[in-house]
Formats: C-alpha cells, structure tokens, sequence
C-alpha cells in the first residue's frame, strides 16, 4: 500500500498531478484543496495517498495532509453510496475543517451543496460520521499545516464573517484559503476578510 509520495512534481492540473520518485512517475488524483497547495512543476512535493483496488484498475489519490487523506478513506470506506469520485468532489469544494464542521453540525444544505451529494447522501454521510468527527458534541479539531482553514483561527473567524454578510459557506471557504495563500498565515481575519472581498 503506497501511503506516501515524496517527489519531484512533473506535472499537475486541478484534479491530477504526477510526481515522480526513484524514477518512476505515479500519477495522483487530488481534490482542487490540495492543489492549490502544490508548489511549481519541478518543485519537491509530499502527497499523503490513499490507494484504490478495483478489478480492472489501480488508483491513487492524494492529499496535502495526512489527515485529509484518513478522512477521504473514512468517508469512501463507512460512507455506503460514496466512491472515491463523489469523495474528490467533496474534499475540492470544502476544506477538512468545514468538512467535518458541517458533518459535525449536521448542516444538510452545505453538503447536499457539492457535486454528486443530494440530500438523501448528505443524511447518509452525517448520520454515519457524526460520532466519528464529534467530540462532546463540538467538532474534533483535526491538526492541520499552513494552508487549510480551521474552525477556529483568524481564517476561521473570516469564513464566519463573510457568511454572515451572505457568502455561501462553501464560497466563503475558497475565498479564505485564497487570501491565506495570498497574505500568508499571519493575517489577521480582518485582513483576509479585506483580501477575500478584494479591498
């Protein structure tokens, strides 16, 4: 089981990148999350990865964060009606925090919001994880690198902020992790809020 990829990255699109080690070339499959992470073509690059056997084929996907990657597989192997395809959509619209804020939360609307989840999925997806991402009730904090959005920090406090001013969730998520990249993980979530709504 191929778990990790450490490498020189040859090439990389939003969903796809190849990174190459030892001489071999093993093309990733990653959500958009982590491929805004990546650094430039040529550039040494860790992919956490989770692998997929099927019959007739082999897949890998990969992810910026060990604990991204154990959620994906929490999602793809306890989640009845939830493949690694519906899985990449979910990980490419929400960060991990609001990910498991909204399953922690039970928040329907937010979930049934990405590709390929309708409403009967999102139910599905929040009464088979919700003990899994609940700790007394509050979302488990998961540790997560410079990058990501957790629930509470100044990029937490963002997301908040624009929602309330009538972002949806999942666009105040994006918006945030732009202006992360953008202004670095010392901003404040004034700052990133300016950024986000490019003041």
């Amino acid at each position: 089981m191929i778990v990790v990829l450490e490498g020189k990255l040859v090439a990389c699109t939003v969903l796809r990148a190849v990174v190459s080690c030892g001489g071999v070339g093993y093309e990733v499959s990653i959500p958009v999350t982590t491929a805004e992470r990546l650094g430039k073509v040529g550039s040494t690059v860790t992919l956490h990865t989770h692998q997929v056997f099927r019959e007739d084929s082999q897949s890998l996907y990969g992810f910026a964060t060990a604990e991204e990657r154990d959620f994906f597989a929490l999602v793809v192997e306890k989640v009845s009606g939830i493949g690694p395809k519906t899985a990449m959509a979910l990980f490419s619209r929400l960060s991990l925090p609001i990910l498991t804020q909204a399953v922690a939360t039970g928040d329907l609307a937010l979930l049934s919001s990405c590709p390929g989840i309708g409403k009967k999925t999102a139910e599905r997806l929040i009464l088979d994880l919700r003990d899994k991402v609940s700790v007394g009730g509050a979302t488990a904090a998961p540790a997560l690198p410079p990058g990501s959005v957790p629930a509470t920090s100044p990029a937490g406090d963002a997301v908040a902020a624009l929602v309330a001013l009538g972002t949806k969730a999942a666009d105040a998520d994006k918006l945030v992790r732009t202006a992360v990249a953008k202004l670095g993980p010392s901003a404040t979530a004034d700052q990133l809020v300016k950024a986000a709504l490019g003041r």
